[in-house]
């Protein structure tokens, strides 16, 4: 093995003890230190010593050193040396590809395992029976036999009963004093601790077996979970970035990556990895699903389509295949009654996830019906009113009360987005805030802070221009208008700088051409069209203020700014 793998094995091992010195779920496990060498990945395949005993006994030790490369040369030695056809090769034969076929799973290696013509009088035999039948059979009493002590627990692989597991540990703790350098009882243990949640034990198990060989990859997937359970997704990616260059062709191991792709929300490198896992079983239905949601996650809600109705074939009632279908509804075709067709279909389960909660209370606030915002709100009370509310909850409740312009109120949650939230973001909540409160200095300080901080962001830019007219710093402003407006071709953004601009006119027709001009950019342009209202309402021209007051009811009817006109142009 190459310099740059042994120096990714090493480098693995110390992000586990780092972890594992930093972990503290489980009681604490008192070990005798080794020397850092014997701490070491076994860089390359541990060698099948012959013994005293020949041929026999070195097709027993690659069997017992139960990593990939052993097992393979198990499997030669006996084809090589003509020994399938005698009992100890038959035998020996079932054993090796039991072993592969359980804990090295390889599609594209066939390997065929028939009971039927084993010796009878071997002890293995007997215990490929009790495998195959999901039965856990004891060694003999005083047996000195590694395989007799390790080779039952592939019978409880997948078991979950802890009395079963439990009863295995003494066995297997004597089957590490007999040969120490193999790695089966070492990952046995650690699956036994993972699975009676004696996390930390199950860890030292697991680094134990992979120092022994950094082939035995299940001990290192073995770390992945613990470390997803423990919350460290990052470090469980490096992991498995590691051992894919290892193993670049261990199914196994890519979809493992897949999925710690997707539980990190590393969209853009989910996609092919999950893809590369479906063409390789297209029915996984929890990489179907898994797919959905990535795709949806980027915005490609046409295939995201595809991938859920093929899901739909096996299950329609779950969680998250309805929240994509609503998502899709409300993101990508803009139909929100829909959308909240499938979502109040979970509201009224017994329990519902925030995100899915969350997002259905902020789709019904935006609503145009008052029923919707209602039920956005009481769906909003109930998630605030919880002991340690999530910040996208905070986010849906200070959103509702800007739009409210209950401005007091959504003062009130500033302090947590202020310390949780992303910096520029909350820089603009803040001026918000302070500009509705009519504290315009205080919105000047924060506008400002935010434009010097990213001076090519036009909302930063838009706040910072909004605040200085409100001050009247009209010179400023200008320079920064004209600046933009000469850099822009047009579109939504180019009409935000020409309704400032005819907050600068001191004519009524330099109002009207830069609101005008505004409009023509953007049609949905709320605050021209507002000013549209507003000059013809001076000027005594009610149809044409009452014209502009449509459009704005039309676009926004539960804006508080159109109070002041609504008993006047309503009719």
């Amino acid at each position: 093995m190459n310099y740059s793998k042994k120096i990714g094995f090493f480098y693995i091992i110390a992000v586990l003890a780092l972890w594992e010195a930093s972990c503290g779920t489980g009681a604490a496990i008192q070990e005798t230190p080794l020397p850092a060498a014997e701490w070491r990945p076994s860089a390359e395949p541990v060698s099948v010593r012959p013994s005293e005993g020949g041929i026999v006994d070195e097709i027993r030790s690659a069997a017992e050193l139960g990593i990939p490369s052993s097992l393979q040369n198990g499997l030669s030695l006996i084809r090589d040396r003509g020994l399938g056809s005698n009992d100890f090769g038959r035998v020996m034969n079932a054993v090796i590809s039991t072993l592969i076929q359980k804990l090295y799973p390889n599609p594209g290696l066939r390997l065929s395992v028939s009971l039927s013509d084993l010796p009878q009088t071997s002890p293995y035999t007997r215990i490929l029976r009790g495998i195959a039948a999901g039965i856990y059979l004891e060694p003999q009493a005083n047996s000195q036999d590694y395989l007799e002590y390790t080779l039952p627990f592939l019978a409880l692989l997948e078991s979950a009963d802890q009395q079963k597991l439990l009863n295995t540990l003494p066995f297997l703790e004597r089957a590490q004093e007999l040969n120490p350098r193999s790695v089966l009882a070492l990952y046995f243990m650690g699956l036994v601790y993972e699975r009676m949640n004696r996390f930390s034990e199950a860890i030292s198990a697991y680094r134990r077996a992979y120092t022994v060989s950094s082939e035995c990859y299940p001990a290192a997937l073995g770390l992945v979970r613990l470390m997803n359970e423990a919350g460290q997704k990052q470090e469980a990616l490096w992991i498995l970035q590691d051992l894919v260059v290892q193993f670049p062709d261990n199914m196994t191991v890519k979809r493992e990556l897949a999925l710690a792709y997707y539980r990190n929300k590393a969209w853009s490198q989910a996609e092919p990895a999950i893809q590369e896992s479906l063409q390789r079983n297209s029915r996984d239905s929890e990489f179907i699903l898994m797919m959905a949601h990535t795709l949806v996650e980027r915005k490609q809600f046409l295939r995201a389509v595809t991938f859920l109705d093929q899901y739909a074939v096996s299950d329609t009632a779950n969680t998250l295949y309805l929240f994509l279908r609503a998502r899709i509804q409300a993101e990508g075709y803009h139909n929100f009654g829909a959308a909240l067709n499938y979502l109040r279909s979970m509201l009224n389960r017994p329990r519902i996830d925030d995100e899915i909660a969350v997002y259905a209370a902020g789709l019904l606030l935006e609503s145009s019906q008052a029923e919707d915002q209602q039920e956005g709100r009481e769906l909003l009370r109930r998630l605030i009113q919880a002991p340690a509310p999530p910040l996208s909850v905070i986010e849906i409740a200070f959103q509702d009360a800007v739009r409210r312009e209950a401005w007091a109120e959504a003062k009130s949650y500033l302090p947590r987005l202020l310390n949780e939230g992303l910096p520029s973001q909350s820089l603009l909540r803040a001026y918000t805030v302070e500009r509705g409160l009519g504290n315009k200095t205080g919105a000047l300080g924060y506008a400002k802070e935010l434009h010097e901080r990213e001076p090519s962001n036009d909302e930063a830019t838009v706040a910072y221009i909004s605040a200085l007219i409100d001050l009247g710093q009209s010179g400023e402003a200008g320079t920064l208008i004209e600046s933009r407006l000469a850099s822009l071709n047009g579109g939504v953004l180019k009409a935000q700088y020409y309704y400032l601009r005819s907050r600068l006119q001191r004519d009524e027709e330099g109002v009207l051409q830069d609101l005008r001009t505004c409009l023509f950019e953007d049609p949905r342009n709320f605050d021209a069209l507002l000013g549209m209202v507003e000059v013809y309402r001076r000027r005594g021209e009610d149809r044409r203020a009452a014209y502009y007051y449509k459009q704005a009811f039309s676009f926004d009817p539960n804006n508080p700014r159109l109070r002041q006109y609504a008993q006047i142009y309503m009719e």
